[in-house]
């Protein structure tokens, strides 16, 4: 189905007639207004609507069984039964879920939903698609199909719809730092539920830096027993003096079993998870377990301050990299996807300008100084993925004295990373923190609580686009696509990190899925409006 631009620019008269909760002259809309997020490619609304009643069936092939349930189990709490689930033809008053090979025009996580008022069909090509299409019917529903109990006095109407749908970008992400702050494991299962509703796909998951270690390790035992836990935590901001700290031990990680849950609940809603294991900086949590692969000798502890820190892995030191290659192993062992992240960011030279080993390395490698040495040090790892069949991914840094040959890039720094390696024929996703960093500041300061700094408001998240003008066409499909930040200094607790994602992690599922000729900032806000409702019956506490 393709439609032309006039019809485009009445439907989206249409859309916003809906959102701002109009009703037709022919047909009394009872909830199920049209507000998505993020907006569809091409949506035709149709006069009449489609009851789901305790009688409707969803109908299911030899693939869709499980979405099927999962189907069911989305909406049984609130409406207060549950769907029969079975394979067969289509009947009437069903909604039927059907993979369909012959749609892959517009990529694996396309999907095309039809509404009338006798079914529902969802076709896709994969598994993927249908869960987006199932995203897409949901908030076709009244709000209240968001709650978790029985809502008795809602009829649930789905308008009749046509729509045609696929994601710009592959990479459609969303990161969480649980290191400056610890996170629990039912937090993480909430994140991945918020982010796979707005049809996002990665989950970055930081989880070691200088401030605490967060993932168990069986060959190296002290980084759960001391790694992953600090003294104390730095109160107010960094910047303030004289310091003040609260006196209070903060730590925690997360064991095998929780990884493989984590990982297996992501799975099912088409999230890959990709963790960070920082290297060569950013490591003084791991130093403090573990000394004897640093530079000095230590002694150490775990970061009770924010900031950079000088304690580095020692590069000249081959048991740093048995150690990181274990760890690693480990890692691969527990997360099954393509891309793991080693950081690479914010590594100071201090340690190895006045290292013997590392000064050797440097000479002995035929180096030109430290950054070199640094390049040296994450090609070795990627090597190391490489024979394990996973892919590098780090900051845009890794790009300092020559970038590995096979890494993808995070931009992060601004653009002129992602431009550098899109040129030099490299994958890359966006992250600069002039658009993506959503430990920003979302409005005035003096009104919200307190954050590292900056200022991103939810329009600005919105008007940016992650290709940049300056490449060619060849260059652009490097592109894999753009990922929202949540770093968490400032953010102590599960509550504000939703209010710092949210409703910002909404403008940038918009950025990462609507055609950019498409999105607009009124009808956007418009649908915002309506989808906001939808978080507070899913208990999110975002920035109203």
């Amino acid at each position: 189905m393709h439609l032309s631009k006039t019809t485009n620019w009445f439907l989206i008269f249409i859309l916003a007639i809906f959102a701002s909760g109009c009703q037709s002259s022919q047909d009394k809309l009872s909830g199920g207004d049209i507000a998505i997020v993020p907006k569809p490619v091409h949506v035709l609304v149709n006069s009449g609507f489609f009851e789901i009643t305790k009688d409707s069936k969803i109908i299911v092939d030899s693939e869709t069984g499980l979405l099927g349930d999962m189907l069911t189990t989305l909406l049984s709490p609130s409406m207060g039964f549950e769907l029969d689930v079975s394979d067969g033809d289509p009947v009437r008053n069903s909604i039927q879920l059907s993979l369909n090979s012959t749609l892959k025009e517009f990529g694996e996580e396309s999907y095309h939903l039809t509404v009338d008022k006798k079914r529902v069909l969802i076709e896709a090509p994969t598994g993927a698609g249908i869960f987006y299409g199932i995203q897409t019917l949901r908030q076709l529903l009244p709000v209240e199909v968001y709650q978790d109990h029985e809502q008795r006095d809602v009829q649930w109407d789905i308008p009749c719809v046509e729509i045609e749908d696929y994601p710009r970008f592959k990479w459609r992400g969303m990161h969480l730092d649980v290191c400056r702050h610890f996170m629990p494991a039912e937090f993480v299962i909430k994140y991945i539920d918020l982010i796979a509703i707005h049809k996002m796909n990665r989950l970055h998951l930081h989880l070691t830096d200088d401030q605490g270690w967060r993932i168990d390790i069986n060959s190296y035992p002290k980084l759960a027993e001391i790694s992953a836990w600090r003294d104390e935590t730095i109160v107010g901001h960094y910047r303030d003096e004289p310091r003040k700290f609260d006196g209070l031990s903060h730590g925690g990680y997360y064991t095998h079993d929780e990884i493989r849950e984590i990982v297996s609940y992501a799975k099912e809603r088409y999230i890959t998870i990709v963790p960070e294991i920082e290297m060569p900086g950013h490591s003084q949590a791991a130093l403090a377990a573990y000394p004897e692969i640093s530079c000095t000798g230590g002694p150490f502890k775990v970061s009770t301050i924010w900031g950079i820190r000088n304690e580095v892995y020692c590069a000249g030191n081959e048991k740093t990299f048995e150690f990181l290659e274990n760890v690693l192993t480990e890692v691969l062992a527990m997360f099954p996807g393509e891309y793991i992240h080693i950081g690479g960011d914010e590594c100071p030279k201090d340690r190895w300008e006045e290292c013997p080993k590392c000064q050797s390395r440097i000479s002995s490698e035929g180096l030109q100084d430290e950054h070199e040495l640094q390049s040296y040090f994450i090609k070795r790892m990627e090597k190391f993925l490489d024979a394990n069949n996973r892919r590098l991914i780090g900051w845009d840094e890794i790009l300092e004295g020559g970038l590995a040959p096979n890494a993808t890039v995070m931009s992060w720094r601004g653009e002129e990373g992602g431009i550098a390696a899109a040129r030099a024929g490299h994958d890359v996703v966006m992250t600069p923190y002039s658009h993506t960093y959503f430990d920003y500041y979302q409005a005035d300061p003096e009104n919200e609580p307190l954050a590292i700094g900056g200022l991103l408001p939810l329009d600005t998240v919105y008007a940016y686009d992650p290709v940049p003008a300056e490449l060619n066409e060849q260059q652009r499909s490097h592109i894999l696509g753009v990922q929202g930040q949540v770093w968490t200094e400032y953010i102590s607790t599960p509550e504000k990190a939703e209010y710092m994602a949210f409703p910002r992690a909404c403008a940038l599922a918009e950025i990462a899925w609507t055609p950019l000729d498409q999105k607009d900032y009124e009808l956007f806000s418009s649908a915002l409006l309506r989808h906001l409702k939808r978080l507070d019956f899913l208990n999110v506490n975002y920035r109203r």
